[in-house]
């Protein structure tokens, strides 16, 4: 097991217009981050962007096909959910995901019984919120980061102000001897199985 400090930035909601943007400050700083993709955002227009978050070392993983609150959801249809998301990335890019994040963070017993991938949430950057400022989502990160924390950001359409926010994020835990690793890198290297009944993880220590 590493003692080095660990930090896993992910990115939810993409590919979007955003997310080639999000790879060049990636790429600029040389560092990885996992991607939580919308299954029916995943297009052939996009097959390109999702080639180059795996050539950069990324990590692609499962934000289920539509968004929808699948708290409410009947058991097959959240095998649906994950079954297509998991396809259609398969088909393009021939990756297997390992991870799940749940939609709006809504969570069932029945959701835990029908997916067989670890939840994922993250420290909250609260970024998802067009009112969060940069500086407030540097602020949110910042304060809530610890060693095997995962991040919880947004790719998604148009959120601008998580593009100013993040080489501030990286230059900063950088300066405080974090190393940016995927999902599963943090698992491994903190050596800690993810793979625990009804668990949410945003630590790997937690």
């Amino acid at each position: 097991m590493t003692e080095q400090k660990l930090v896993a930035l992910t990115f939810d909601d993409g590919p979007s217009n955003i997310t080639e943007q999000v790879l060049d400050i990636l790429e600029k700083y040389h560092i990885v981050a996992s991607f939580f993709l919308i299954g029916n955002l995943v297009t052939p227009d996009k097959k390109e962007t999702l080639e180059r978050e795996l050539a950069l070392g990324c990590e692609i993983a499962n934000h289920s096909f539509t968004h929808s609150d699948m708290s409410v959801m009947d058991a097959e249809t959240i095998r649906e959910e994950i079954a297509k998301t998991s396809a259609v990335i398969k088909e393009m890019v021939n990756v297997d995901t390992k991870f799940f994040r749940p939609p709006f963070i809504y969570l069932s017993d029945t959701m835990y019984e029908n997916i067989d991938m670890p939840f994922i949430c993250g420290a909250d950057s609260r970024d998802w919120d067009p009112k969060t400022t940069a500086d407030d989502r540097i602020r949110e990160v910042l304060s809530k980061v610890q060693d095997g924390s995962l991040v919880l950001m947004h790719d998604l359409q148009n959120n601008v102000e998580t593009l100013k926010a993040l080489p501030t994020i990286i230059e900063t835990l950088s300066e405080q001897g974090y190393r940016f690793v995927t999902a599963s890198q943090i698992f491994e290297e903190k050596g800690v199985n993810p793979h625990v009944t009804h668990k949410l993880w945003s630590n790997v220590f937690e």
